[in-house]
Parts: C-alpha cells; sequence; structure tokens
C-alpha cells in the first residue's frame, strides 16, 4: 500500500488527544443541561437555498450527491451545513408546533466548510452550541443567561488557556455611529469588526475610503473602538465623546447588564470585559454580541462566538428571535494539542491490566477483569502470556496506572500501582482506585514551558 497522505483541514485526534475533547464534551453537557438546556442533534444535510441565504458563504458549502446519481433529481440541491444556526432555524420552523417556547436547546456536532485550511480554520470541525429561541418575542434576560452559561462552562474548565470573555452590543455601536451622522452604518460596523486585524492607519483609510466618514467620524469611531472595560465604567467613556442617540442609550444600558450579569465568574482564567471592537459584521445580529479569545495564541481568533438575533426564521406569520453562543471546540483545541500544550494522561480508558501469568488462566483473568468491570473500573487482561516485566511495559505504555497479578485462591491476587510500585493484597469485589484514577486526566502544560 501506498504511503497516506493527510488530508488537509480534517484533524484526526490520537487516543490520549480526544481523551481531551471529549473531557471537554462531557463538561459542556453537564454545565449546559445543568443549565436546563434540551440536547438536539439536526441532520447534516441541508438544501441549498437554506445554506445559501447569507451569500457571502456560497463558495465553502460542500454539495451532497452520490457518486453514480446520473440525473436523478433527488440527488441534488442538498450541502452540508457549515454551522449549527442555519439548522436550527430549520429545525424550529419544521417542529414549531411540537416545541416549548422560549425553546432552550444546546447541539454538540460536527459541521463542514470548504475554505482554505489554516491554524484554527479547519474543513471539518466539531461545535457546542446553545440557544434560547422565543415566539415573537424573547425577553432580554436570555442575553445574560447564555453568556452566563458559557463564563460558567469556561470556568469549569481549568486546563484552558486564560479567556477572554469580549461582549458588545450592535445596538450601542449602530446608535453611536448614527449619532455622528454615519452616512453608511454597515459599512462601518464591517470595517470597525476588522480592527484587530489592521494597524490604525489602515483602519482610518478604509473608514473614510469606504465608508465616508469624516476626520471627526473617523476619530470618534476609532475612539469607542478603543474602549474596554470589565465593568460598566465603560459607560462613562462613550458618553465622554459627546455622541447621543436613543439607541445608543438602549445598547449602553443593555450590554451594562450583560457584564455585570457575569461578573461572577469573571476570574484570573475567565476575563469577562465589554470590548467595543465587537461588531460581528454580519448584519444578522441585532443586539449582544459575543467573541472569546484564547490568551497566547491570539493568532487563533475568536474560538467562541455569537449574539442576538431577532429574526432568527419566520414562516410569514410567527417570528422567532433568539440568542445564542457557539464554541469552536475544534478550533480551540486542535492549537493547543498540536503544541503538546494539552494531553490525556493515557492512551487508553483502562485503569487496571490484568496479568496473564499463561495462556491457561485466561479465563480466570477474564472473571477478574469482569468483576471490576461490573463495579465501574475499566479493566483489559493482558495480550498474551509474556513475562510480568513486558506485561507492565505494556501497562506503562499506555498509562495504565495498575497492574493485577492473579495468585490463585489460596494466596489471593495483589495489585501494583506501577508508577510508585506500591503493591497490595487486593480482591476485585472489594478493591477500588483512587477517585482520580477512574478516568483519564487531562494533562495541561504551559506555552511558557516551550520556552
Amino acid at each position: 500500500m501506498s504511503r497516506v497522505t493527510p488530508l488537509s483541514g480534517f484533524p484526526e485526534l490520537l487516543p490520549s488527544q480526544r481523551i481531551v475533547e471529549l473531557a471537554v464534551i462531557d463538561q459542556l453537557r453537564s454545565t449546559f443541561e445543568l443549565h436546563g438546556f434540551a440536547s438536539v442533534e439536526t441532520r447534516a444535510a441541508e438544501p441549498l437555498d437554506q445554506l445559501l441565504r447569507k451569500g457571502e458563504i456560497d463558495k465553502e458549502v460542500y454539495v451532497l450527491r452520490r457518486l453514480q446519481a446520473g440525473n436523478d433529481p433527488g440527488d441534488s440541491g442538498l450541502g452540508l451545513h457549515y454551522d449549527l444556526t442555519v439548522p436550527l432555524a430549520r429545525y424550529v420552523l419544521e417542529h414549531a408546533g411540537k416545541l416549548d417556547f422560549p425553546f432552550r436547546r444546546y447541539q454538540i456536532q460536527k459541521a463542514w466548510r470548504g475554505e482554505r485550511p489554516q491554524e484554527g480554520r479547519y474543513r471539518e470541525f466539531t461545535q457546542a452550541d446553545i440557544d434560547v429561541i422565543g415566539r415573537d418575542h424573547l425577553a432580554f434576560h436570555h442575553d445574560v443567561e447564555v453568556a452566563r452559561v458559557m463564563a460558567e462552562a469556561f470556568s469549569a474548565l481549568p486546563f484552558l488557556p486564560p479567556l477572554r470573555l469580549q461582549i458588545n452590543n450592535r445596538k450601542l455601536i449602530e446608535g453611536f455611529y448614527r449619532g455622528i451622522g454615519a452616512p453608511d452604518i454597515g459599512a462601518v460596523m464591517r470595517i470597525i469588526d476588522k480592527v484587530d486585524k489592521v494597524s490604525t492607519d489602515v483602519a482610518a483609510k478604509m473608514l473614510a475610503d469606504d465608508a465616508g466618514l469624516a476626520p471627526d467620524q473617523v476619530e470618534r469611531c476609532l475612539a469607542l473602538a478603543a474602549i474596554r472595560s470589565p465593568d460598566r465604567s465603560f459607560a462613562d467613556q462613550v458618553l465622554a465623546l459627546g455622541v447621543r442617540h436613543p439607541m445608543l442609550d438602549e445598547g449602553i444600558a443593555e450590554l451594562i447588564t450583560v457584564v455585570e450579569g457575569c461578573a461572577r465568574f469573571a476570574s484570573a482564567r475567565v476575563v469577562v470585559e465589554a470590548d467595543l471592537r465587537i461588531a460581528r459584521g454580519l448584519d444578522y445580529y441585532t443586539g449582544t454580541v459575543f467573541e472569546t479569545r484564547m490568551t497566547g495564541l491570539d493568532q487563533v481568533g475568536s474560538v467562541c462566538s455569537g449574539g442576538r438575533y431577532d429574526q432568527l426564521a419566520s414562516d410569514g406569520r410567527t417570528t422567532y428571535p433568539g440568542v445564542g453562543i457557539s464554541l469552536g471546540i475544534t478550533r480551540m483545541l486542535v492549537p493547543l494539542l498540536s503544541r503538546g500544550w494539552l494531553d490525556g494522561s493515557r492512551s487508553v480508558p483502562s485503569v487496571v491490566l490484568v496479568a496473564l501469568p499463561d495462556d491457561a488462566s485466561r479465563p480466570a483473568c477474564d472473571a477478574i477483569a469482569d468483576a471490576l468491570r461490573a463495579r465501574g473500573i475499566a479493566a483489559e487482561v493482558s495480550e498474551s502470556a509474556a513475562k510480568y516485566g513486558r506485561q507492565i511495559r505494556y501497562a506503562e505504555r499506555r498509562g495504565i496506572p495498575f497492574v493485577w497479578f492473579p495468585m490463585g485462591r489460596e494466596n489471593g491476587d495483589e495489585v501494583k500501582d506501577i508508577r510508585h510500585g506500591d503493591q497490595v493484597p487486593a480482591d476485585p469485589a472489594t478493591w477500588r482506585p483512587p477517585t482520580i484514577d477512574l478516568r483519564p486526566q487531562v494533562i495541561a502544560r504551559t506555552g511558557e514551558d516551550d520556552q
């Protein structure tokens, strides 16, 4: 067989790395469910006319068809979903009569996007979304809720690098731009959304040339984008710029509420701040907007984003507003795993390797393993009746912490912690390892260790 070439943009994890991903997914599920979010999974394929509604994504959609479809019309017009929001909109419309509103759902699922692969951007990736969807109306307190839930989820993942949850409000910035008389508010938002990727001079030129702003308007827009604060003090900084508009006042009040609502989850590891650069360039968002970055990996960009959208979907009679936030699990973890900053403590779930004295003893060793499994202790029997030293090395290579030695009915069994060398008598009906050893653990190593 010829050498296999990796497929760019489709990351695959080693077993110990997959343990890290599963630990993140399990913790996210736990946090989301503690807040009453129900799990759903939508189909991988959606009609192309639904996937292409945003227009700017059309070159990135993977079209779905059978290799030998021929002219069968039933095999055309489908594509793989590139996020979980478009499927959610369709799901809500299709099942609205069977859902209770506000509908609170979480979804952890793969998506596919045909963009140029680079660090933090992949063609196949896993996302974790939470959304609250209303029918015709959705109370503002849900904006606070989804931010709090994600901040709490981050706090429960102590092995991640420090994270910055950056929050802004589209009403605030749109009201500000209206207050200064900007002729093309959409263009200003799209440019401001790029200010962390270009120099101030370039941003100023774009605001003048592409958005038609006068020098004084450019100066005020850049001053607004420079404001960031972990508390409500951002409001005084905005008002000090001398701009007034009713929409601006409404946006300031909403942003204060969200920032203060998340304050209890703020820490050295999870920084929550008002950041008035954040615009989320799509016209999709109508109020609160979120982005999240990992300290030390700014080049990866935002790993968690979302916001308020007052028209997720509509059937012509009923409108379904919502607010949600999406965590790119693959986007967040693959850069950390590839650098060796995170790994699993072992490559298998096994806590115990039952040593095999000889081939005739396999049924007895299987019985020991079964007794341990019945009590929730993952166990496997040694592959062969090699010398005990080789069987111990087999366990060491996989990170299995304990080796069980069958000694026969008269002498009793013994179990050895091969990390420390301690060996003690043990009964498979009563022995239990330390709780921390029951499941593989995530091992974190900071980026500074590489210096």
